[in-house]
């Protein structure tokens, strides 16, 4: 009886990091108080529809995907590494 190799089994599988410690490329920090940062989120839905808004004027094919308030100020968390001209 000859044993059969099943070569999937043979090929070992790359672990994927799911979590990100710190800031990622796809985050953009706008500096900003603390009560200030906090007084801007409340209206985020319209923020995001004017940055996109802005975003899609130039061309660019980056989407601004949700706004957060973090102890360094706004981060706004896009779809692709935002380039110089989105900023």
């Amino acid at each position: 009886m000859q044993k059969v190799i099943n070569s999937s089994m043979d090929k070992v599988k790359p672990k994927i990091n799911m979590t990100t410690k710190g800031f990622s490329r796809k985050q953009v920090i706008v500096p900003m108080n603390n009560d200030i940062a906090k007084e801007f989120i409340k209206n985020s839905s319209s923020h995001i529809a004017n940055i996109n808004c802005a975003l899609k004027t130039i061309k660019s094919n980056t989407i601004a995907d949700f706004i957060h308030v973090d102890s360094k100020g706004i981060i706004i968390t896009t779809n692709n590494v935002s380039s110089g001209s989105d900023l």
